[in-house]
């Protein structure tokens, strides 16, 4: 299998922070592959995400795209493999919503062109694929945060890269869309897409499957299989709550519920 995302031994930390926020963390990620990161509140999970995309340089350790050093990579050239949607969606500017996704195509259009009929095309095509149509006029600043949520996500579709980030995709969602953009992100890799998503539901990477990567406070991280890897003991020392996995017959899968209140 192709590998797309090579995290070779990276560690990093902030100047202003006195402790290692990534301490040789390594993780491969391959064509068509999920891995979900999970960690308490601060471990470094969108760390460990802007050093993959090159917003962030590691103090040492590489990231390789496609075998190629992030490091030699033109932003224009990263935006080909990697499509980023970050965990809060505050757009500035009153662009309708097929204007702000046709903005995903930037990295498929030279300097002085203009989005040709075939972008135009694409975008249409993902904006009905994704049920949003109704939304293709409407000013992305003046609709909700769950439709601006998938607008994100229709923007880095957009791009057609090979793998997608998504930094907490389901913060300040209502649990409905909650469920929608789990659906949305298992089609994509059903799509061929590879994804990375950081969560701080643990339930959401069972519903999800694929793999998991437990990064802890003290910056290591520790890969595996979904199903093999999460068990009540570490999920109970990652979130110092008693949590029980319990299988629920009605839904055919494990579902981590606390103890108690």
């Amino acid at each position: 299998m192709k590998k797309i995302v090579e995290i070779q031994n990276i560690s990093f930390s902030y100047p202003s922070v006195d402790r290692e926020i990534l301490s040789n963390c390594s993780l491969t990620i391959e064509k068509g592959e999920l891995l979900s990161i999970l960690g308490p509140n601060g471990a470094g999970k969108s760390t460990l995400l802007n050093c993959a995309c090159g917003l962030l340089s590691p103090q040492s350790g590489n990231v390789l795209l496609n075998g190629k050093n992030i490091k030699k990579m033109e932003q224009k050239e990263i935006a080909r493999v990697i499509g980023y949607v970050q965990q809060t969606q505050n757009p500035t500017f009153e662009h309708s919503v097929f204007d702000y996704v046709l903005m995903g195509r930037a990295s498929k259009i030279g300097l002085f062109q203009r989005p040709s009929k075939e972008d135009r095309k694409v975008v249409k095509e993902i904006l009905d694929e994704m049920n949003m149509t109704y939304l293709s006029d409407k000013a992305v600043t003046e609709i909700s945060g769950g439709e601006r949520q998938r607008a994100a996500i229709a923007r880095a579709v957009a791009q057609n890269p090979q793998i997608i980030f998504f930094d907490e995709p389901t913060a300040h969602l209502d649990y409905g869309n909650q469920i929608n953009t789990l659906r949305l992100i298992a089609k994509l890799r059903k799509n061929g897409f590879a994804v990375i998503m950081t969560t701080h539901n643990p339930d959401h990477c069972m519903m999800l499957g694929g793999s998991v990567a437990i990064l802890s406070k003290d910056g290591n991280l520790v890969t595996g299989n979904c199903e093999e890897t999460l068990t009540e003991d570490l999920l109970k020392d990652v979130y110092k709550t008693d949590l029980c996995l319990t299988y629920v017959g009605e839904v055919d899968r494990v579902a981590c519920i606390p103890k108690g209140m």
